[in-house]
């Protein structure tokens, strides 16, 4: 049901927090593409948890098997199948929430839908589901990269009110990597780490914004009217646990301007069509123009803290839940490379649907 994504690049997740692990099936990756866990497990160590001071400190090496649909070093076209064992789950501290509900947690409605839900660490809708999702990604971005040059990336540009302008064309990954709140601007993201680290030690949490890009896309990606390009993007990134909210291009802001203020003049240079400014985000009509694609998903103040509050238990009776376990006092960093797997999964699966309909030498020109 809502596990799988994707058309012709469609993937599966699968596992629970506190299970025996978690992981992803991939069916219709083209075959003969060189991988092995090399590809992938370098954007699963960006998002494993453990890994600087602002981030639970659980302890997982999150390390990836690649259990089928590969042989000799190259996919087969076949199912590929991955998966990260879990090794340090602490189910006890989660106990009370066996019979209690966490404020704005999955734990009621999950319980009101199923009957049952796994309450060791939320289950599904923990954010360790997402391991599969960036495996995954790790595989679309390479084959992105060979087939189309397409360049992906994300950062943080907002923690809660500090925040940076970020130009999508020119930040890069070297930048976004020399912090651990990941976010280009060095001067802004030190203040992003003490909030953060403030809001650790108050027991409380803070949320923020990710810039997402993707770079060189070619023209005529996507797929009108309800597969448009940017809300299969708007799908993908409000699929993500904590988050809130998705724009695009000039986004909310361009409410501000008048039509010809906002309009993307078109200019031909020397043969390539491109345009003058790129509010439109690099989509216009649901369809990719060749311009970066660019867009920002917000991400809400992680919902456990370590204060009481009041809930309800299975039995409909007002009690009050403190927050307990190992959790993030902010989603933010380890979000970049989900939004950056999920921009991903998105793109290749458009570019294959483009292929199949429009024929491989039918293949569009960028504009730029």
């Amino acid at each position: 049901m809502g596990n799988t994504f994707g058309h012709l690049f469609r993937i599966t997740t699968w596992g629970e927090s506190h299970g025996g692990g978690v992981g992803v099936v991939i069916d219709g990756c083209p075959p003969r593409i060189e991988l092995d866990e090399s590809d992938v497990q370098p954007d699963l160590d960006r998002r494993r948890p453990g890994q600087s001071s602002i981030v639970t400190p659980r302890k997982e090496s999150d390390t990836v098997q690649i259990l089928s649909g590969t042989f000799e070093g190259r996919t087969l076209g076949t199912p590929i199948a991955m998966w990260v064992k879990n090794e340090d789950q602490r189910s006890e501290a989660y106990s009370e929430m066996a019979t209690k509900f966490r404020p704005s947690h999955a734990d009621y409605t999950y319980q009101a839908k199923y009957g049952i839900r796994a309450w060791p660490g939320g289950g599904r809708t923990s954010a360790r589901e997402t391991i599969g999702r960036v495996a995954a990604g790790a595989v679309a971005r390479k084959l992105l990269r060979l087939r189309w040059g397409v360049q992906i990336l994300a950062c943080v540009t907002q923690v809660q009110d500090i925040a940076t302008t970020i130009d999508p064309d020119t930040f890069t990954s070297a930048a976004t990597e020399s912090n651990i709140v990941r976010c280009p601007d060095a001067a802004v993201a030190e203040r992003m780490i003490a909030r953060i680290e403030q809001r650790r030690t108050e027991g409380d949490s803070v949320g923020g914004i990710v810039l997402g890009v993707a770079r060189n896309v070619p023209v005529g990606w996507g797929d009108p009217v309800f597969d448009r390009l940017e809300a299969d993007l708007a799908k993908a990134m409000l699929s993500l646990p904590a988050s809130k909210g998705f724009d695009i291009g000039s986004g909310f802001a361009g409410i501000s301007l008048t039509g010809r203020e906002h309009n993307d003049a078109i200019r031909n240079a020397d043969g390539r069509v491109r345009t003058v400014t790129n509010r439109s985000g690099g989509i216009q009509g649901g369809i990719s123009n060749g311009e970066t694609i660019h867009f920002r998903v917000a991400f809400k103040p992680v919902a456990t803290v370590m204060h009481e509050q009041d809930t309800v238990d299975i039995e409909g009776n007002n009690t009050v839940l403190k927050g307990r376990g190992r959790h993030d006092p902010c989603v933010l960093p380890r979000a970049v490379p989900m939004v950056e797997a999920m921009t991903a999964l998105v793109l290749v699966d458009h570019a294959l649907r483009h292929e199949a309909q429009c024929g491989g030498d039918q293949r569009p020109t960028r504009a730029n």
